[in-house]
């Protein structure tokens, strides 16, 4: 089993729900990844969506285009995110850390180069946004064999068709984009709830629900049809309020409000 898959098996066998928080890497200034990847998984992130860098970050709001925008301009690249895993990888061998991106910096690498060097750095899982299932196999394949697991997005607007192509090649949880617009927005949380349970009927993989999570309220909401919330922009927003140097910190406090409403709605709910 992966860390990924071990992660949910272990929150599944006590009725917790997995927290996710998305973080771009090199923001809010390239220093700090490290240490707002450690403050993450010490406050109760079970898992950590860790942001590539990409100049055209197209399914994504302005907050996390303005991540991007600030790491590139310190130019932050492929090298740096896998010496930040690596780094955080030396005090941290459970959390799981999936990196998050687009397709162009993964091309420039090189196909196989991107996965040993992601491999060799401790990285347990991949979505690389505009990598369509149907395309995906054999990048897949080649994931799987270094023992990452390969992650899709699912959104409102898939239809049957990709809903299967992607059920077949996803591996650790599938990723279930809650909006049909980009990061930022307001979700529904009845039609959250009903093509979540569309999903899960198809497939024992674990959903995560990412896209317009913003509090404890609507994470807690979320993770009544799902196993897993991702928050990601209001996490970007939390970084970028106050002192530069006090973000990581901020970050940790904000992620450990999340974690404790959580536990609170379902750990408790799973004792009784």
């Amino acid at each position: 089993m992966s860390r990924i898959s071990d992660t949910f098996a272990r929150l599944g066998a006590s009725g917790r729900k997995a927290l996710i928080p998305f973080v771009t890497a090199g923001h809010p200034h390239r220093d700090c990844t490290p240490q707002v990847l450690r403050e993450l998984a010490r406050n109760g992130a079970d898992i950590i969506e860790l942001g590539v860098p990409f100049s055209d970050p197209m399914a994504d709001g302005p907050a996390i285009q303005r991540a991007n925008e600030c790491a590139l301009a310190q130019k932050v690249g492929l090298r740096d995110v896998f010496g930040w895993v690596r780094e955080f990888r030396r005090e941290d061998q459970q959390t799981p850390v999936v990196l998050m991106g687009y397709a162009n910096p993964v091309e420039r690498m090189g196909i196989e180069t991107f996965l040993d060097e992601a491999a060799a750095a401790g990285v347990d899982g991949l979505i690389v946004v505009d990598y369509p299932p149907e395309e995906s196999e054999s990048f897949s394949k080649a994931a799987l064999a270094r023992g990452i697991d390969p992650i899709f997005l699912l959104a409102p607007t898939s239809t049957e068709s990709r809903v299967g192509q992607v059920l077949s090649l996803a591996s650790g949880y599938v990723y279930y984009v809650s909006l049909k617009g980009i990061t930022g927005g307001t979700l529904d949380r009845e039609d959250v709830r009903r093509r979540v349970a569309a999903i899960k009927a198809r497939t024992a993989l674990p959903i995560g629900v990412g896209f317009g999570i913003r509090d404890a309220e609507t994470a807690c909401a979320v993770a009544e049809s799902s196993d897993a919330v991702i928050i990601g922009t209001r996490l970007i927003q939390v970084l970028e309020e106050g002192d530069p140097a006090g973000a990581a910190q901020r970050v940790g406090e904000f992620i450990g409000g999340i974690r404790r409403a959580l536990d609170e709605r379902f750990a408790a709910a799973a004792r009784a």
